[in-house]
């Protein structure tokens, strides 16, 4: 179990400190949605979560086979619906990986970026686009 404390410090700011190592983070409302877009969006952390969480997963396998991930990036472009309720509707992940499209274990690799638990969490309404680039 991890604890994440948050405070609501009014205008649609928030600040959320992540327990156990103390490190803080701000939110703000969308523009679109009656914010000032200063920070992320609570949406925009789901999105993030998504992306840091496949690259982690990836690292995790890249440490055990000994392959070097660095210089790996990871965009993701969240879209919003546009009826009621509002949410996420869309994400589209690009991945561009230092390692030659023939790489032998590339599908080792595409396996642990789909099989990230926040990917898993994500409700099955939400489209999510994996784009690879392979650069090697």
């Amino acid at each position: 179990m991890i604890e994440i404390k948050l405070r609501y410090e009014g205008e649609l700011h928030c600040a959320a400190t992540h327990v156990p190592s103390g490190t803080s983070i701000a939110t703000d409302a969308p523009v679109d949605n009656n914010g000032r877009g200063e920070s992320f969006s609570p949406t925009d952390l789901v999105a993030t979560a998504l992306g840091a969480c496949m690259a982690t997963v990836m690292g995790i396998v890249a440490q055990r086979k000994e392959i070097s991930l660095e210089g790996m990036e990871v965009d993701v472009r969240k879209f919003m619906s546009e009826d009621a309720p509002r949410r996420i509707r869309r994400l589209e992940v690009d991945l561009k990986m230092p390692l030659a499209a023939d790489h032998p274990e590339r599908r080792l690799f595409e396996s642990a970026a789909r099989g990230c638990p926040v990917h898993h969490s994500i409700h099955p309404e939400i489209e999510v686009e994996l784009k690879w680039s392979w650069c090697g």
